[in-house]
């Protein structure tokens, strides 16, 4: 099989996956889109947190061209897509209980911000019990995972829970077991992962409603532009200055 095909295949599994979060998921993107700007109206903060891969579109809405500057990343140490060796030390991270409650207790997040979950399988014990501490401390939950692996898999936190039965909103990426979309004669192990595209799709359209919905509240969205364009870095110096008490990285 010619490499080529093989690309061409994978654009035609991921488009697809896309295709059906854009039409399946419509209900919950504008949900989560509202409950945004619900926060951001009332002057709350957000923040966005993944573990692993899952970090990839968290980060993807943190500090970026087109995307809100309030949007903050929630760090956990060592957890951060694969910033430790081994890289199977994140991995394991994952399983501790009681580090998303340590980590949640000493961050600025405080009631009334909302905290986007990103979880592919949804089934460990962090985002879990992150879920858990986010609204306990009275903050609101957005959760994007794979509801496929609730059917498939065990769960591995000691409640027997999975992180969409601790969300306010669930994005199911609806990305199938073992995230992987090709098999091919004389390749051993699934392969070409599309998790990554369609859960930063799902965080890109839930963000682009959430300005939506402010615009039409009479609220000018906390965007910020580009730095590599003309008028950028002055633009951002001003919305950064003016939503200075919501935003944590710059510090």
């Amino acid at each position: 099989m010619s490499e080529s095909k093989l690309a061409g295949q994978f654009f035609d599994a991921a488009i697809e996956r896309l295709q059906r979060v854009r039409d399946e998921e419509s209900a919950g993107i504008a949900a989560a889109g509202a409950a945004i700007a619900d926060t951001v109206a009332a002057g709350g903060r957000l923040f966005a947190f993944g573990a692993g891969h899952s970090s990839l579109a968290a980060q993807d809405v943190v500090y970026r061209a087109g995307g809100f500057a309030v949007m903050n990343l929630l760090v956990v140490p060592g957890v951060v897509g694969v910033d430790v060796m081994p890289a199977t030390l994140g991995s394991a991270l994952e399983r501790v209980d009681g580090l998303a409650s340590a980590v949640l207790g000493s961050s600025p997040a405080e009631a009334g911000d909302a905290l986007v979950i990103i979880s592919l399988s949804g089934r460990n014990a962090l985002p879990v019990e992150m879920a858990l501490a986010a609204r306990e401390l009275g903050m609101k939950v957005i959760g994007v995972t794979s509801v496929a692996y609730t059917e498939r898999t065990t769960p591995r936190h000691h409640s027997g829970t999975f992180l969409k039965d601790h969300c306010d909103i669930v994005l199911d990426s609806r990305i199938p077991v073992g995230d992987a979309e090709l098999t091919a004669t004389g390749i051993e192990a699934p392969f070409a992962p599309a998790s990554t595209v369609v859960t930063s799709a799902l965080m890109q359209a839930m963000m682009a409603t959430a300005a939506g919905e402010l615009v039409e509240r009479g609220i000018e969205p906390p965007l910020l532009r580009s730095g590599n364009v003309d008028g950028g870095l002055e633009w951002n110096s001003r919305v950064m200055n003016e939503y200075r008490d919501r935003i944590f990285y710059r510090h």
